[in-house]
């Protein structure tokens, strides 16, 4: 198992998406690479905190590649946007990906610049802390299924599908 994190606007939507494909052993919401332990939603949503809303994401590298979950990524998420995915704005909204394997750096940074032109904007660090959000928010769209979603759940193909 191989786990990576990426922020990609709400992470509501983000989490639906992939907990929806083959290969994805585990999805939890959270907060990634702030400036506080333990923020709260109101605290990210007022900047007092600046995380950036994130997924964590564990997976089984025998059945999805990370360049194929970072495939999945480039689908939904708009990556010259500057803190904004659909109708969200603001900082915790910021597209990015933060490995916890020196080696999956090469892989993201390949991929992007391969796939993009130079000036995207999606960060690509270090993951320095995550923090689970609050339990509500935790597979919130399965619980809440007409709750709002930037995140178009129909790019993925039916052989991906679970």
């Amino acid at each position: 198992m191989k786990t990576i994190y990426l922020a990609g606007g709400c992470f509501w939507g983000v989490e639906a998406y992939y907990s929806r494909l083959k290969g994805v052993i585990n999805t939890e919401v959270g907060y990634a690479n702030g400036n506080k332990a333990n923020p709260t939603y109101q605290e990210v949503k007022s900047h007092i905190a600046n995380h950036a809303e994130t997924l964590k994401l564990d997976y089984d590298e025998s059945v999805i590649s990370l360049k194929k979950i970072l495939e999945h990524f480039l689908r939904f998420v708009d990556p010259y946007s500057i803190d904004k995915q659909g109708e969200d704005s603001g900082h915790q909204y910021r597209s990015g990906v933060y490995y916890i394997n020196k080696e999956d750096e090469k892989v993201i940074r390949d991929y992007f610049d391969s796939n993009l032109e130079s000036d995207y904007q999606i960060e690509i660090l270090p993951l320095e802390n995550f923090y689970s959000a609050e339990e509500y928010h935790q597979d919130y769209l399965e619980k809440n299924p007409s709750g709002y979603c930037h995140v178009n759940l129909n790019l993925i193909r039916k052989d991906e599908k679970k």
